[in-house]
């Protein structure tokens, strides 16, 4: 089994730009008060300073969009809302009229998938019930379109009053997903205390569960907050993978199993890649693809090349290596995906540079990373 490491890595990359530029744009409206967080907020939950790097436009006389050319997010920022009651009237009328647009369109990507309306817990002594006034109020308008609105309630700390606000929000029952406290950075108290961001997680798990399954991807690609759920959708695209690999494996024809295998382990990595959101370039694909099924070894060459001297045999020949096939073709697939997972996971939390995989000790390394996988799946 030859492997063109050209021609890999090319296809890899021809995949990744194919499927970032395919993503959905997921578009959200975020409603709260001056000085709530909301920038801060954006600019935790997703990669690229969101909130500052994007271009604000008008879209109606309150409201601005926020969005970055390239970039499958949209945010609809409102004012704050110390506005009079007649201005707080005219940003729900505006915000029910892009609702309305964006789903008489029928394009996924203008509809707007989510609400935020956001509570300052450290700035509020007591609840502030014109709020909810005005969340009833407009829960009840967004029944016809149905979009999903979350609680979120930002600077929550200390945890106990966040707890006990939330229970108010709670106790008004009003037509929302769920009501999130989170505290979106550290924050440090006089230098003697300082209080852990926690809650982003969790926010990204609420909206994995609300959100139109075709924008799971663009929800990991944007966001920046969760690992865990990163991981989550990188190994589901592995398990695809696998199962598609096993049949490839699988097929009666013989020595045809390498050729079918390269098609769906690039979709693996592309998927992958795309979830991460990190910029991949081609020498670092290139190294990867060299260190990993480039240099499979002579163990799983060695099975390929047996199962498809059986499947010559007749008879028995085809089911038998099919087995044998379609088992090798998973281990090498879920070793391929593992590890990519496992690199990707490094450049993410900055324990790894992209460039260090360039050179011959990164190659080793990543290398060293597959052999190791493959000897847990055997």
């Amino acid at each position: 089994m030859t492997i063109n490491i050209e021609q890999v890595t090319r296809q890899c990359m021809d995949s990744i730009n194919s499927k970032i530029k395919n993503l959905k744009k997921l578009n959200i409206i975020i409603i709260g008060k001056s000085g709530v967080g909301k920038s801060t907020l954006i600019n935790s939950l997703f990669r690229g300073n969101f909130a500052e790097t994007g271009l604000g436009k008008p879209v109606t006389q309150e409201i601005r969009k926020i969005e970055k050319q390239d970039y499958p997010l949209a945010i609809y920022d409102t004012p704050g809302f110390e506005l009079s009651k007649s201005q707080q009237d005219n940003v729900k009328d505006e915000i029910l009229a892009i609702i309305h647009k964006g789903a008489a369109a029928r394009d996924i990507n203008e509809a707007i998938h989510c609400i935020w309306y956001c509570i300052n817990v450290g700035a509020n002594r007591t609840f502030d019930l014109s709020e909810i006034e005005w969340l009833r109020n407009f829960t009840k308008e967004n029944k016809v379109t149905q979009v999903p609105i979350i609680i979120i309630l930002t600077q929550a700390c200390p945890k106990k009053k966040a707890a006990e606000m939330k229970v108010l929000v709670e106790k008004e029952n009003l037509d929302i997903i769920k009501v999130v406290p989170l505290l979106a950075q550290d924050m440090d108290f006089d230098d003697e205390y300082v209080a852990k961001a926690y809650g982003l997680d969790k926010l990204i798990d609420i909206m994995s569960e609300a959100l139109p399954v075709e924008l799971m991807y663009t929800l990991q690609n944007v966001q920046k907050a969760s690992l865990e759920s990163k991981k989550k959708y990188a190994q589901a695209a592995i398990a695809t993978a696998v199962a598609a690999s096993f049949g490839e494996g699988f097929a009666p024809i013989p020595f045809s199993d390498s050729a079918m295998l390269v098609p769906t382990q690039v979709t693996m990595i592309a998927t992958i890649t795309a979830i991460f959101g990190l910029d991949i370039s081609k020498s670092f694909l290139t190294g990867f693809v060299s260190s990993t099924i480039g240099s499979a070894g002579a163990t799983i060459l060695g099975k390929t090349i047996v199962s498809n001297l059986l499947k010559l045999i007749p008879g028995i020949g085809t089911a038998a290596g099919g087995v044998i096939s379609g088992a090798t073709a998973g281990l090498l697939t879920t070793a391929l995906g593992e590890t990519y997972i496992k690199v990707m996971e490094l450049i993410y939390k900055g324990e790894l540079d992209s460039e260090d995989l360039y050179n011959e000790t990164g190659q080793t390394k990543m290398k060293k990373m597959f052999q190791k996988e493959l000897q847990k799946k055997r």
